[in-house]
């Protein structure tokens, strides 16, 4: 074992081929946005890139500035937002600095870029907590504010958000969950055909968890900055895909819009954290708060931090702090964000429509042609198909015609399973563009789509109920065509439960309506949202709809899912004023969750792709169990689920053997060894009743040579069909004495007529 283990070392040096791609990442912050918290009069703004590195305790510049105003005399706020709190606010007076060279203020264009190392009296280091450079999605801004010394009036305002590079937020995770939706749309393919199969079922239900994790982040609350990235990694689920501002689609329904009357913001191509309102994480602030504070700590050490400027940054940042430094934020057009600018991004759809790159009045336009795409792609794939089964059915054998003719059904199968998979987008977004009043064509366009949308998923709702009430709801699995079309609604569930998946699609269109309407009372929409998905939970728990225990567990455990998260974004609204960093760990829980919940759709994906058959039987299976007490949830081929117990019927039953199935003898001298009927069909009476002797008659049997012949001729005629109750009587009848044993009933007719039992006539 060690000697093969030791081969292993050979494969050391391939692993030196891709120590290029791997650096580890110094701890800093840095400037990701850069806005005016104050119209500018004095200091006007082109970039400003700060980053601090705490591995040398130095900092990187990149500013371009200009001093606009002349004959001013300010005074220099510095403060430092964290999670709400403020571990730094410190107010310098120009004038006390470099002799009087900054008072009055110089007229001055200032582009540089350098790093300057901080002295050590400052105490930086000991300031910023290690936690800071390590969680993800920093909640944190820096505020710059001029007062002019005499007036006290507002000069400059200038606010730049601070990141750590670690982000809830990573394409690695879009693509994963990319790569997991499209293995079960393969899966699904596969099984399609036959139309119970679980797969496509797991499709639905492993897109809507993702549907649902993007739209919890569509409410009017306050998230933390770490669950409104993490939410942004299943935007692309909703058909929002991540997008700049100069995208060609973008900028297609740009110039759409503003022909039709659109008049609202484009998308910026700056980061749209610099928008949000700063009620809102990542910044937490007082509305009219400056915090201006006089704390003559700052200027200590002053002077030595500006002597040090001629320092070139390579004398201070390594190579890996250069590659941070790439990180920032390009240069752009710095924006002026107050409470009561026209351009400030609000709770819910906004933020996180702008957080993918995409404008506020572009969401439901990107959703229309991502659904108008995949319905090409449909469109293609079955043409296609139908083709090749057409050909293959004319010059092919009679099964090829048979699949030929169901075609039909399997194309509105699918068509069915594509309006189920995009309603969720399509309902929350074409409802909310009605509330733009933006433009005309996006409305006509939404109306259009979600008119399309859930007329035919409504219609085949009504062709379902229709059905089942007209006749009975075991009509539904009688009729292939019709199970083959609308299978995707019912097929899953029990046949007294085919409505179960009504009350969830019911309950989207509900949420959707919350989402889209209510944006303006973010407590309004998460309570009622609570309410509907309880109601979900409380449906699955009734009716336990589907034909397997395993999948009944795992529909009740997402339920669960969806209860629990929902309850404990409760947290995130604004008029309860939880603590920043109580909100940051709420949202790491749910996040947790979801993530959880994601990894338990993947596996079952992997189950009913039949993964399960490469375990050896003797591990997969239960002691005492057999292969047809695994369901296909647990692994178990789809004619071998685990389905419910079912009332005894007849064609269930084993039918008795006719010896064994014997009326009592009418009296002590008959023994048991006639094997003769004692019913006869056509007089329709029996022996039984009759009356009983005092005691029992023990005698002695006297066998004949004609009925041991008789006897024996039976028994090898059965011999095919032996069973123990059978061989218990042979071995009775053969003993040398026997008991007969009274009759419990006593009549005084001697006889009477009876139906014939189920086990009297032949057998199926």
């Amino acid at each position: 074992m060690f000697a093969r283990i030791a081969r292993l070392r050979f494969l050391a040096p391939l692993l030196l081929a891709f120590s290029s791609l791997a650096a580890a990442r110094d701890d800093s912050l840095f400037t990701s946005s850069v806005t005016y918290c104050s119209p500018p009069e004095t200091l006007l703004i082109q970039q400003f890139d700060i980053a601090y590195f705490a591995k040398n305790q130095s900092i990187w510049f990149n500013i371009s500035a200009a001093s606009v105003d002349s004959n001013v005399n300010v005074t220099a706020n510095v403060m430092l937002n964290v999670y709400g709190m403020h571990p730094v606010n410190f107010t310098i007076d120009l004038c006390s600095l470099f002799s009087g060279a900054l008072c009055p203020l110089p007229m001055y264009n200032f582009t540089g870029s350098d790093s300057i190392p901080l002295p050590s009296s400052l105490g930086v280091s000991g300031k910023i907590p290690s936690i800071a450079f390590q969680i993800p999605d920093l909640e944190a801004y820096a505020q710059l504010s001029l007062t002019e010394v005499n007036t006290g009036v507002l000069k400059a305002c200038v606010q730049a958000t601070l990141s750590n590079g670690w982000s809830a937020h990573q394409v690695a995770v879009e693509w994963a969950t990319g790569a997991l939706a499209l293995l079960a749309l393969l899966s699904a393919v596969c099984y399609s055909f036959m139309p119970d199969a679980l797969a496509p079922f797991r499709l639905f239900d492993l897109l809507y968890l993702y549907q649902w994790t993007a739209s919890t982040a569509l409410l009017d609350l306050n998230y933390s900055s770490v669950y409104r990235a993490f939410a942004t990694n299943f935007a692309w689920a909703m058909g929002l895909f991540s997008a700049s501002a100069t995208s060609p689609i973008q900028m297609s329904i740009n110039n759409m819009r503003h022909l039709t009357g659109g008049n609202m913001a484009d998308a910026t191509g700056d980061s749209a954290v610099a928008l949000v309102n700063r009620k809102l994480s990542p910044y937490n602030a007082i509305t009219s708060s400056t915090l201006l504070q006089t704390n003559q700590f700052a200027s200590v050490g002053i002077e030595n931090l500006w002597a040090s400027s001629n320092m070139t940054s390579s004398n201070y940042v390594s190579d890996i702090s250069i590659a941070s430094v790439q990180e920032l934020s390009a240069a752009g057009d710095v924006q002026l964000v107050t409470p009561s600018s026209a351009n400030i991004l609000q709770a819910g759809v906004p933020i996180y429509v702008n957080s993918v790159g995409i404008a506020t009045a572009n969401s439901f336009m990107t959703v229309f042609l991502v659904v108008l795409m995949i319905a090409a792609v449909l469109l293609a794939v079955l043409s296609v198909g139908y083709c090749v089964v057409a050909a293959i059915s004319r010059y092919g054998q009679r099964k090829e015609g048979y699949i030929a003719d169901r075609y039909p059904s399997f194309a509105r199968a699918w068509l069915l399973r594509i309006c189920l998979i995009v309603f969720t987008p399509v309902t929350i977004f074409a409802l909310y563009q009605w509330t733009l009043k933006d433009s005309w064509l996006s409305i006509f366009l939404s109306v259009v789509l979600f008119l399309a949308v859930v007329g035919y998923i409504f219609y085949s709702i009504v062709l379902v109920h229709r059905l089942a009430l007209r006749s009975t709801p075991s009509e539904l699995w009688t009729r292939p065509d019709f199970l083959a079309s609308h299978g995707p609604l019912y097929a899953i569930h029990r046949s007294e439960r085919f409505y179960a998946a009504t009350p969830l699609i019911l309950a989207i269109f509900v949420k959707a309506l919350f989402i889209a309407f209510s944006q303006a009372n973010g407590t309004v929409q998460v309570v009622a949202i609570l309410v509907v998905e309880c109601m979900v939970l409380a449906s699955l728990l009734v009716l336990r709809p589907h034909k397997s225990r395993g999948a009944d567990v795992l529909a009740t455990y997402l339920a669960i899912t969806r209860v629990l998260c929902t309850g404990l974004m409760i947290a995130f609204v604004e008029s309860l004023n939880l603590g920043a960093i109580a909100r940051v760990v709420i949202g790491i829980v749910i996040a947790v969750i979801i993530s959880v919940a994601v990894i338990v759709m993947f596996i079952n994906t992997l189950v009913n792709m039949g993964i399960m058959k490469l375990v050896p039987a003797r591990y997969r299976r239960r002691p005492g169990a057999t292969p047809g007490n695994l369901d296909a949830e647990k692994g178990a081929d789809i004619d071998e689920k685990d389905w419910r117990p079912r009332n005894p019927t007849p064609e269930r039953n084993i039918p008795l053997d006719p010896d064994v199935n014997q009326p009592y003898p009418d009296s002590p001298s008959q023994t048991l060894t006639d094997h003769h009927s004692l019913y006869s069909e056509e007089s329709g009476s029996t022996t039984l009743g009759s009356l009983l002797p005092q005691r029992w008659s023990i005698q002695q049997s006297q066998p004949s040579s004609h009925s041991r012949s008789n006897s024996q001729s039976q028994y090898s005629s059965s011999q095919s069909n032996y069973s123990p109750s059978r061989s218990n009587y042979m071995s009775n009848a053969s003993s040398p004495r026997q008991s007969v044993p009274p009759s419990p009933l006593r009549t005084q007719s001697p006889s009477h007529s009876r139906q014939p039992t189920i086990d009297e006539h032949p057998p199926f």
